[in-house]
């Protein structure tokens, strides 16, 4: 099968990029493969690093010149490579491959997934879904929904969850877990419990909620917690606000770090507590990393955890629920390591790279058999 994974973002690219990585990477030995991004972008970087992927520098303007130059360009890559799959990931991308594809002779198959819990029944979804869809993915239960109730239902949707790398990330170690905390904190009581994402800095991440909630707590309690956020530096108006809830000293943004497993490797509870989330890599990460999850109950976020077994769900937004899900959670704290060693066993059944990789070459598959191609 040849494969061609497209993508809009110029810059960073978030879990877009970890997702077509995974996907490229695993894929690659078996199916040839070509990636086309921005050659100003993460994912065309992390591209040229991938064994036997090959990658190629496109851009998807949305201004009408820029975008009818990049869709000739667009089409002469499909019409020379003859591919038999693209598998677009957003809306810049997934129309300029429709506009593409229409006056080939030998027209690829087009699976788009879909990364977030927007709507999808704009006039632009309407025509992309007659003219540009084969297959859907939905990275969970609640975006295959709103698909379904879409243009888009009447194409195979198909759920697959996003999957990580479980023998990358792994629980840390006693020792390790103690070298991570003091390189984040300092030294730090023994009965310190360390809250840890992954998942970013914005503000709809909700991680600020989760820090009110931990200053709301008695002072005893309150001091037992830190609290660290990985991602692009916060604002200082963020910052002020942390300060202005007295927490300042027990929360810490150690920036965009090179491997995440330093920070979840000091962790004794991972969270992803955002106001809107589809999948969450941020959630497959600490569950892989046997840590216990809070999530809020926004989106995909409920499906990753079971509520008391590997982990807690809170209502987003509410600073009230998470306090009493905080004293849920230290009612919990004797049963940690069992929680962990469920957090790790359902990464390991359900949000692997093979899992994600074997579900995603079905869609491929069945993506062909509604073109009639294979």
């Amino acid at each position: 099968m040849k494969i061609l994974y497209t993508n809009f973002h110029k810059r960073n690219g978030g879990g877009h990029v970890s997702y077509i990585v995974n996907l490229a990477r695993a894929l690659a030995a078996r199916h040839e493969v070509i990636i086309a991004t921005p050659d100003t972008s993460r994912l065309y970087a992390a591209a040229g690093a991938l064994p036997g992927v090959r990658r190629i520098g496109m851009t998807y303007a949305r201004r009408i010149t820029g975008m009818l130059q990049d869709v000739k360009r667009l089409r002469k890559l499909l019409k020379r490579e003859a591919f038999d799959v693209v598998h677009v990931n957003g809306v810049a991308d997934h129309r300029n491959v429709m506009l593409a594809r229409m006056t080939l002779q030998k027209k690829p198959a087009i699976v788009w997934t879909k990364h977030n819990t927007f709507a999808a029944d704009s006039v632009g979804n309407v025509i992309r879904a007659r003219l540009g869809t084969d297959a859907c993915i939905a990275v969970c239960d609640f975006v295959a929904r709103i698909l379904r109730d879409s243009p888009y239902g009447a194409k195979p949707v198909q759920v697959v969850r996003l999957g990580v790398d479980v023998h990358h990330f792994v629980p840390a170690g006693v020792g390790e877990k103690t070298q991570r905390r003091t390189e984040l904190f300092g030294d730090l009581p023994a009965d310190t419990l360390v809250l840890g994402s992954t998942g970013g800095t914005d503000f709809d991440k909700g991680w600020l909620v989760l820090v009110e909630a931990i200053s709301r707590l008695d002072g005893p309690l309150r001091a037992r917690f830190r609290v660290v956020v990985a991602g692009d530096p916060p604002p200082e108006a963020r910052r002020a606000q942390v300060a202005a809830l007295g927490m300042q000293d027990q929360v810490v943004f150690p920036g965009l770090v090179k491997d995440v497993r330093n920070v979840l490797g000091a962790c004794d509870i991972g969270f992803v507590v955002s106001f809107h989330e589809a999948g969450s890599y941020a959630t497959c990460e600490s569950l892989a990393s046997g840590l216990p999850t809070l999530v809020s109950d926004a989106g995909g976020l409920p499906e990753l955890v079971t509520e008391g077994q590997d982990g807690w769900v809170a209502p987003a937004r509410d600073v009230d629920a998470t306090v009493t899900c905080l004293a849920q959670l230290l009612s919990d704290e004797p049963r940690f390591p069992q929680m962990g060693l469920a957090a790790r066993q359902k990464a390991m059944n359900m949000l692997s790279t093979d899992v994600l990789v074997e579900a995603t070459e079905q869609a491929y598959q069945n993506a062909l058999n509604k073109r009639g191609l294979r």
